[in-house]
């Protein structure tokens, strides 16, 4: 990317890292959207159809809500992801874009401050905590789908 970004005048840009970042979690979001839409019963959107909803309506109403947890999954893994990049910011950002794992990485290289390690405990609450969301998530769309008894 560095060289791919130097080239066409991204390196050292805001575009360039979100673009990086975007890049290295669309893999997540597809493996995990896509995983959800193997299960995805159609006749729903068949029956949807049938009673008079246009494809808008039963795209929010019916399809969305069951696709919902591998949305948000990917979403999820794809921010873990791009959070834990500290590499792609020092080789394609500039030396002003200080992002949160930058300036970890950094403060863990200079010297260990308590800072650091209330941010990393703060950082582990937070995963324990959207990993939980996701395994709500995944509970309630099993029970949409009736794969369970709820």
């Amino acid at each position: 990317m560095y060289f791919f970004y130097s080239r066409i005048g991204l390196q050292g840009t805001y575009i360039g890292v979100v673009l990086a970042h975007a890049a290295l979690g669309i893999p997540f979001v597809i493996i995990t959207v896509t995983a959800t839409l193997v299960g995805f019963d159609n006749s729903l959107t068949r029956a949807a159809s049938n009673m008079g909803a246009d494809p808008v309506t039963t795209f929010f109403r019916v399809q969305m809500p069951l696709i919902l947890p591998g949305v948000i999954s990917g979403a999820l893994f794809a921010f873990i992801t791009s959070f834990d990049e500290v590499v792609v910011v020092l080789f394609v950002g500039s030396a002003g874009q200080k992002t949160l794992p930058w300036q970890m990485f950094t403060g863990l290289r200079e010297q260990i401050s308590p800072t650091i390690l209330a941010v990393a405990t703060i950082l582990v609450a937070i995963s324990i905590l959207l990993l939980s969301v996701v395994e709500i998530l995944r509970r309630r769309s099993e029970r949409l789908r009736g794969m369970s008894p709820g």
